[in-house]
This record gives structure tokens, sequence and C-alpha cells, in this order.
């Protein structure tokens, strides 16, 4: 265990102190590029979901993809995209026998 030496801090000190603790705290604790959301045209669509630009010009057509629009300009969300990408996951054959039995046992 470490020696504990207390000493009496000047008001300056314990400012200074207190100041490079909450600068330590937001440095760390700042929000990451990934936690905050970027809102981007086709080329953010395509580079998430590795389509192509007529494929993500269609599904916009379709209303199959979460989009914006203002006038002639299409605008994607870089956090709605990977929500809907997320939401067409399938569900693997263990996963589906699981349900089965789920089902099964509840009849």
């Amino acid at each position: 265990m470490e020696n504990l030496i207390l000493t009496q801090l000047t008001a300056f000190e314990l400012r200074q102190l207190f100041r490079e603790e909450i600068e330590s705290f937001f440095k760390n604790n700042s929000p990451k590029k990934e936690d905050t959301d970027e809102i981007g045209g086709i080329e953010l669509a395509m580079e998430i979901t590795g389509k192509a630009k007529a494929t993500i010009y269609s599904l916009c057509a379709g209303r199959k993809i979460p989009h914006s629009k203002q006038g002639k300009k299409i605008y994607f969300s870089r956090n709605e995209l990977l929500e809907w990408i997320k939401k067409g996951k399938r569900k693997t054959e263990y996963e589906i026998a699981e349900l089965a039995g789920n089902f099964n046992s509840s009849r």
C-alpha cells in the first residue's frame, strides 16, 4: 500500500489539481466519433451498405431504405442505416430450432 503524505495545499494548487482532473475526465469521456450520428449523401449509404448507387436510388424510390429528402437532395443517417441493416438479420438454424422448441413446449 502506498504511503500517504498529508500536505496542505494552497487554494491555487487545489484549483490546479481540480482543473487537471476535470480536463482528464472530459478527455477520457468525450463522445467518440462512432457515438455521434453522421449525416451524408449517397456516398455514405454506398459506404455503409456496400450497394451500388443505382441500387440505393432504387431502394429510396421504393421507400425500403431509411432516408430524408430536401429538394432534390437525398440524405442518410449512419445510425439509421446501421439499424436498418441489423433489422434484416436472419436467424441461424439453431435460433429457429430453439424458437420451434419453445413454441411446442408452450402448447
